[in-house]
């Protein structure tokens, strides 16, 4: 008999912890039962204090006003978890909005928007607005995902301390946390996972929950990672297969007996939830691949993205911190702290797996997470080396061109989260053997448990420590968007600086209520391959959004702009005064930028809480036709961003038209 096949007691060579499902008729069952519930409430209990330590520049300041950046990709997810509260609260499509990207809008299903997150977490938009929502999601994530794995290893382990272990290491990953510092919720918000290969424990070993119980669980998670994060689920999908395989291949080969006697309760088991999860993910699917505003082709608009694989040599000592990638983050908007690698496990963790591995060879478990968490290290690594990598195989499927292979990291943290917590439990559990009184037998024991899970833990904490708690700034809004935007008449589209890259104008928008609908955004939609007609002016206005020094800017340009602004049905233009704003949310060149719009619709700006604004567009006069020459030379004339030098430069252009 192997070990995976012996009952959960004889194999680890303790009492099972007795969980809720189970009968229990015996006072020291009963006993057992509220132990189990009591560990698992303290484990999450911890596990939230610790977060909230993580996260603990944002909760002891203004959680409502700051967080990771109001910026880059952080304002997006902001957007992204504000949308479905403003559209439950005004009866309007939470999936699908066109408050971006107007007139085509942006199919949220369709990205990274976790609409999950954003519906169950509404009443904490609507309460206290969208930046609480975003703390609150970025600090349940890792004690979620923390919770979720101790309750996978604690049907494994006897000691609740080696099953707590095992979700710090996953929970508090660096792969989860470097995630969580530019809101990437649809990766840091990993509790599914180990749910998953809890399921799949019952559906192939366990076998104690009713076989269509463990169908329709496997299809409850899978419409829940589809709320959350498309990517993921698909990364769980790959892993999951990679496990079932050998885990069948291998009890076909030891245990014939064993695979005909399981076969018909997991035949069932997964008909069911195959066909469940048809149902449940038949719509979402559909909305996301084929409904309105949803994305063709590439979502990133190459194959290039394969290549973006993690480093093998970077899971034993970690990437050094680019001052240069740092700078620029803090500069164009990202993250405002320290630049840390998501994939590193460290010399500690790999002796302790590697270690274990060898001295509890006989646990069939250790070989099958082991194995798997090695493949989809190997996979994570994509077509980095330009030669033939495990990526190969499987980059060819369908969709699969879509996927990040990097994020494979995921599945190597949950497999080493798993075979740390079988390694502490009977690093314990040997240990205790070697006294026979009880109290020699628990402090021994348990001080050579917490020794080895510190030796695995101790090195990720030291890297992470660096950066904890996590940099959090405040969210400043411009004040046209306080003290104007709220007051909008109905109907208004926008088109609001800086245009693209840099994202701020998302939060601004959501912070402020939702005010007027906007053009452009940020996420795939903001590739140029997909601005349809007005590419060109698209083009344009994202060159000047973001590059500094005066833009000579053509006469066949200005009247790309002014199409643009056209076809998306610009009813007005915002452009912040950058003075006062931090340097992510600054526009870096404010001359070339108001010569520009006056040129192309014709009008001088109004300075309006302390915004240039060019308002009532629609149907505006034809574009000002005025040579490059004469638009440079009335950005240079009056140099500086004050309100008397950009007054000067409108008045110039209008004043070179031939009208003029």
């Amino acid at each position: 008999m192997t070990v995976t096949d012996q009952p959960l007691d004889a194999a680890l060579g303790d009492e099972p912890v007795v969980g809720p499902d189970q009968a229990v008729g015996s006072d020291a069952g009963t006993v057992r039962r509220v132990v189990g519930w009591r560990s698992l409430a303290l484990g999450a209990l911890a596990y939230l204090a610790l977060s909230v330590v993580l996260w603990w520049q944002v909760w002891s300041s203004h959680p409502t006003t700051v967080t990771t950046c109001g910026c880059g990709d952080t304002s997006l997810f902001t957007w992204f978890l504000a949308w479905p509260a403003y559209a439950i609260r005004h009866g309007m499509d939470p999936f699908y909005s066109t408050y971006l990207f107007h007139p085509t809008g942006v199919n949220l299903l369709a990205n990274t928007a976790e609409v999950g997150l954003g519906i169950v977490l509404a009443p904490v938009t609507w309460a206290f607005g969208p930046v609480a929502t975003l703390n609150v999601a970025l600090t349940l994530s890792p004690a979620l995902s923390a919770f979720t794995t101790y309750v996978l290893v604690r049907r494994w382990v006897a000691w609740a301390p080696a099953a707590f272990a095992a979700g710090l290491l996953y929970g508090f990953s660096p792969f989860v946390l470097v995630s969580l510092t530019d809101a990437h919720l649809m990766l840091g918000m990993a509790a599914v996972p180990p749910l998953v290969v809890l399921c799949l424990d019952e559906l192939l070993v366990r076998q104690r929950w009713r076989w269509w119980v463990t169908g329709l669980a496997f299809a409850g998670l899978a419409l829940v990672q589809f709320s959350v994060g498309t990517e993921l689920l698909v990364i769980i999908a790959v892993a999951a297969a990679i496990g079932v395989v050998l885990v069948v291949v291998g009890t076909a080969v030891f245990r014939p007996d064993a695979l005909r006697a399981r076969a018909p309760y997991a035949v069932r088991g997964a008909v069911v939830g195959g066909i469940a999860s048809v149902v449940v993910l038949a719509w979402p699917a559909w909305f996301a691949l084929a409904g309105p505003a949803h994305l063709s082709g590439p979502v990133w608009g190459t194959a290039k993205i394969s290549y973006g694989g993690s480093n093998l040599r970077f899971f034993a000592r970690p990437m050094a911190p680019s001052d240069k990638v740092s700078t620029l983050t803090h500069l164009v908007g990202g993250y405002q702290g320290t630049s840390l690698s998501g994939q590193y496990l460290g010399i500690g963790l790999l002796t302790v797996l590697v270690v274990g591995l060898v001295v509890w060879r006989r646990d069939l478990r250790l070989w099958l997470f082991a194995a798997v968490g090695v493949i989809c290290a190997f996979l994570s690594v994509g077509l980095a080396f330009h030669g033939w990598t495990l990526w190969r195989l499987v980059v060819w499927a369908p969709m699969m061109d879509n996927i990040i292979p990097s994020r494979f990291v995921l599945v190597t943290y949950l497999c080493a989260a798993v075979i740390l917590g079988v390694v502490v439990d009977r690093t314990r559990s040997a240990a205790a053997r070697l006294r026979t009184d009880e109290v020699g037998r628990r402090v021994l024991g348990g001080a050579a448990g917490l020794a080895v899970a510190a030796v695995a833990l101790v090195p990720i904490a030291s890297y992470l420590a660096q950066d904890v708690p996590l940099t959090a700034v405040p969210v400043q809004l411009p004040e046209w968007f306080t003290t104007v935007a709220p007051d909008l008449p109905p109907h208004q589209v926008l088109l609001v600086f800086p245009f693209a890259f840099r994202q701020s104008n998302m939060t601004w928008q959501a912070v402020s209520g939702m005010p007027f609908q906007m053009v452009g955004g940020g996420g795939p939609n903001s590739l140029l391959s997909r601005a349809g007609k007005e590419r060109a002016g698209d083009h344009d206005l994202s060159q000047i959004s973001f590059l500094p020094g005066a833009h000579p800017f053509s006469t066949g340009e200005v009247g790309a702009v002014r199409d643009a602004l056209d076809g998306w049905g610009v009813t007005g233009i915002v452009l912040p005064d950058p003075r006062g704003l931090p340097a992510y949310e600054q526009t870096p060149s404010v001359g070339p930028v108001v010569a520009l719009m006056t040129a192309a619709t014709g009008q001088a700006p109004v300075y309006q809480a302390r915004a240039w604004v060019w308002p009532k567009l629609k149907r505006a006069p034809p574009p000002v036709t005025v040579s490059t020459a004469e638009l440079s030379s009335c950005v240079l004339a009056s140099p500086g961003s004050s309100v008397e030098a950009m007054r000067a430069t409108a008045a110039c252009v209008l004043a070179s038209a031939p009208n003029g």
